[in-house]
């Protein structure tokens, strides 16, 4: 089936799901987690295609795992709340956003959010040094219209409901109980973003802390993916990862950058996927035994 699409983040692996997820070639017989969900691409594909058998999605901004919560058990109510801040601009877009994002600084309203998000410039969130909100709206557009956030939100609930949790909180806790039958992809800030005033993300990475629970993941054998960092033209974004990892580096084409078309350059952009040595393990006896089939047949 084709993939649900319901939060436009900038950044979302939506249309590298497919390229990540072709590193995966072992049967997933437990939980896909993916701890820094943002638009849970992964984890939307991952259900399509039916690889693992549940889903945690997990994140530390509340509100967008408040959404997620609301999508996948109350999509009919996500329909019908975002159907009721979209219409309400038509009178006056500008006013509105306005008025919608100073009351979702306050009040922290998940379907708020998601108008916010589908709305801004280049759907491209900012936060200040308060953690507030801040982007501003993208004045030649309404947003996403509420029947295609109705379609999505129910093809999306349809996928995941039953079988999935959302969670709230830092990344290694949302891990906790990830084992060798599972499969985690992360996809957490990246370095050459999230470093700026009014960063993209509302949590910063931790550089050293990210180190330290992936060394914990490769010692518990979890089976993990990770998008890391990458580069556009002639710029590198993100400081290596430590040899002692036993990473496998994978290069994935993500297109011509927006930003160089605008400039009027060619620029392409490659993002580094990497892949964790309980993975490749896996998949070099899921490998080595569909040989063994073919052989006997």
């Amino acid at each position: 089936m084709k993939t649900p699409h319901i939060i436009p983040y900038q950044g979302s692996k939506r249309k590298l799901s497919a390229q990540i997820l072709e590193s995966v070639q072992h049967e997933v017989r437990g939980t896909v987690y993916e701890p820094f969900a943002g638009s849970a691409a992964i984890t939307l594909a991952a259900a399509a295609l039916g690889i693992g058998k549940n889903y945690v999605i997990g994140d530390k901004y509340a509100p967008l795992i408040e959404l997620w919560r609301l999508i996948i058990d109350q999509p009919a109510y996500v329909s019908d709340s975002y159907s009721e801040i979209w219409s309400a601009q038509l009178e006056d877009p500008k006013s509105h956003f306005l008025k919608i994002r100073d009351d979702f600084n306050e009040d922290k309203d998940p379907i708020k959010f998601l108008y916010l998000v589908a709305r801004c410039v280049k759907n491209s969130i900012r936060f200040n040094a308060s953690g507030d909100f801040n982007q501003s709206a993208d004045n030649r557009r309404l947003g996403m219209r509420p029947e295609k956030v109705s379609c999505e939100s129910q093809r999306a609930s349809s996928i995941l409901k039953g079988r999935t949790k959302a969670v709230s909180g830092d990344f290694m806790e949302i891990l906790n109980n990830a084992g060798t039958n599972d499969l985690v992809y992360m996809d957490p800030p990246w370095q050459g973003t999230s470093l700026k005033k009014d960063p993209r993300y509302a949590y910063l990475l931790d550089i050293d802390k990210l180190i330290d629970g992936l060394d914990e993941l490769n010692s518990r054998q979890v089976p993990y993916l990770l998008s890391f960092d990458g580069s556009c033209g002639d710029r590198n974004y993100g400081k290596s990862l430590p040899a002692f990892l036993e990473l496998e580096r994978v290069s994935l084409v993500a297109g011509r950058s927006s930003q160089a078309t605008l400039l009027g350059r060619n620029d392409v952009t490659v993002e580094s996927l990497y892949l964790s040595p309980a993975l490749l393990e896996r998949n070099k006896e899921s490998i080595k035994n569909n040989e063994q089939i073919k052989l006997f047949a």
